[in-house]
């Protein structure tokens, strides 16, 4: 089995149970209102032709098309593409959908957007050229965390995020952990840190890519967080764009 096969097989076995966890389908409504609102100021004005890579079940898809812009959702894995039909059409929305892998997308497009996916790929740095030849005139909207390989202090939040889920035994994120011999083979599977997406970015082709923290989010997230969660603080999430 290739490591293509391996990522779909987990993220297919992820499905079910993918949107249970806050972090990744957030229903505080405050958190909902600042998600939509940076991206509504990320992406072009609407109605724009907006790709979504690595939809998974659609928490930007959906947000982009309640912004009225045209959607196309494309993942590897099938299962998670259905709960994004489901949802769309739930709320009325015309999302296309492509089972397929993140460096082979379809084209013509203004943007191209993507949320903690490109650790998770056999290679980055192609999807990013990828991604820019599918919008040769259009912008990158790259979101994602500070995790895994960022410094001291991010990782002793994240120690103590850890703890206190084990004390409230709360239910994990995914159905399993992600296989440790899978992310060792990934080039991003240790992190995502800003400089390392912005040279990547840079180096397949994208114009004078920035780092933006999402502070906006972050306060709400925050919010949203029981004692004493909201005291040990969220995971810094930032955006990487370029033209």
């Amino acid at each position: 089995m290739g490591i293509e096969d391996e990522i779909r097989r987990y993220w297919d076995a992820d499905a079910a149970t993918y949107d249970d966890s806050a972090q990744h389908r957030p229903t505080d409504p405050q958190v909902q209102a600042a998600w939509a609102a940076t991206l509504a100021r990320l992406l072009p004005p609407a109605p724009a032709a907006v790709l979504d890579c690595g939809a998974g079940t659609g928490f930007l898809s959906l947000i982009a098309a309640r912004l009225g812009h045209r959607v196309t959702a494309l993942d590897c894995s099938e299962k998670m593409l259905e709960r994004l039909r489901r949802a769309a059409s739930a709320e009325g929305f015309a999302v296309t959908v492509v089972v397929g892998p993140a460096d082979d997308p379809p084209t013509g497009f203004d943007a191209v957007m993507e949320r903690h996916l490109l650790w998770t790929l056999p290679d980055p740095a192609s999807a990013l050229a990828a991604w820019r030849a599918a919008a040769p005139s259009g912008r990158l909207v790259v979101v994602e965390s500070l995790w895994g390989a960022a410094g001291p202090a991010e990782r002793a939040r994240s120690g103590g995020q850890r703890a206190l889920a084990r004390l409230r035994r709360a239910a994990p994120h995914h159905h399993a952990d992600y296989p440790a011999e899978l992310r060792a083979a990934l080039p991003l599977g240790r992190g995502t840190p800003p400089t390392d997406l912005c040279r990547l970015a840079e180096g397949a082709g994208w114009g004078d890519p920035g780092v933006e923290r999402l502070r906006a989010v972050e306060r709400a997230e925050r919010r949203a967080l029981p004692l004493p969660e909201r005291a040990v603080g969220v995971t810094p999430r930032f955006v990487v764009t370029a033209r």
